[in-house]
């Protein structure tokens, strides 16, 4: 069973960066597809970026050429930076793992509040 915590959330400006980091524990953090979503009141939770046992990486269209995911094997990490934000609606963003695709099997985090506000 792998273990994620998540840190980094807050408020930013609008137009401002923020990196938000996932500690993994229990395991590798390249043994997994690891992923970032993210959860708004009144929606469904949606996938932000996903990165594949450490290499590719996927990104949902409205957040391409602005946020990037990566992983560290030296600290077992997994990062999601997040630059210039302006209309991201304030959310939960969570850490997620998970074996492949197809399983059932996920492992959360419990999510870190972002808030983009002026």
């Amino acid at each position: 069973q792998v273990h994620l915590v998540e840190s980094g959330g807050g408020y930013v400006q609008p137009g401002g960066s923020l990196r938000l980091s996932c500690a993994v524990s229990g395991s590798a953090v390249n043994d997994y597809i690891m992923a970032w979503y993210r959860e708004a009141p009144g929606k469904p939770r949606e996938l932000v970026a996903d990165i594949i046992n450490g290499g590719r990486s996927n990104y949902r269209d409205s957040v391409k050429g602005r946020f990037s995911i990566s992983t560290d094997n030296a600290t077992n990490t997994v990062f999601l930076d997040m630059n210039r934000l302006e209309h991201e609606a304030p959310a939960v963003y969570l850490c997620n793992a998970k074996r492949s695709y197809i399983t059932d099997n996920h492992n959360w985090g419990r999510g870190n509040q972002v808030t983009v506000t002026s």
